[in-house]
């Protein structure tokens, strides 16, 4: 039985609709971009440390819920792990390597922390959008330095979103608070809730 013309009319509209759900895919698929490997950031976020070495830190109830009060939001993940980078016993700073949601799809970023506690510096390591990448520029990642888990880190009053990526610039906003405030709370010390759980050996090895 052939197809009548409104039949063939609908059938190439499907058609279309399949294609365009496809190319839309595959653009996705595509649009998610590795800039740094782990070891490859630890390497360069600490080039003359003599060693950097992680702690994975258990997050227990008592624990979330201070966080939870401090960031305005319980923390997704149960452990955290914080790198430690030392010279000759003395800790030359910190390190976050964490996730945070994008529109659509999460964005793997890394903060470095003075070891006061200080940000120092913002990486992202892995883009996953087609679009609102901008927040990889130097100019937008320089606004985070100096900023301690004090700082409140809010969209357009301490941070300025860049235009056309607004989500993504308060994601990140949002990320390095929460580095910053996790390193206080738990590698500083400055909590005593804190329960650590080392990994063994706790040790990652920077490549030079």
């Amino acid at each position: 039985m052939g197809f009548t013309r409104s039949r063939l009319v609908r059938f190439a509209a499907r058609l279309a609709l399949c294609a365009g759900l496809l190319l839309a895919s595959g653009r996705a698929a595509r649009a998610e971009t590795t800039y740094y490997t782990p070891r490859a950031l630890l390497a360069e976020f600490f080039p003359k440390s003599e060693r950097v070495t992680f702690r994975t830190f258990t997050i227990d109830s008592s624990l979330k819920a201070r966080l939870g009060q401090r960031l305005g939001y319980a923390p997704a993940k149960d452990r955290y792990t914080v790198f430690i980078a030392t010279t000759h016993g003395h800790i030359d700073g910190y390190a976050v390597i964490d996730d945070e949601p994008g529109l659509h799809q999460p964005i793997t970023f890394a903060t470095r922390l003075s070891p006061r506690g200080m940000v120092e510096r913002l990486e992202i390591m892995v883009y996953r959008e087609p679009r609102g990448d901008e927040v990889r520029d130097a100019r937008f990642r320089k606004q985070f330095e100096g900023k301690t888990a004090q700082d409140p880190l809010r969209l357009n009053r301490d941070i300025d979103a860049v235009s056309g990526a607004t989500v993504s610039s308060a994601s990140m906003a949002s990320g390095v608070r929460r580095a910053a405030v996790l390193v206080e709370e738990l590698a500083i010390g400055l909590s005593t809730l804190a329960t650590a759980r080392t990994a063994a050996p706790a040790t990652t090895t920077v490549s030079r």
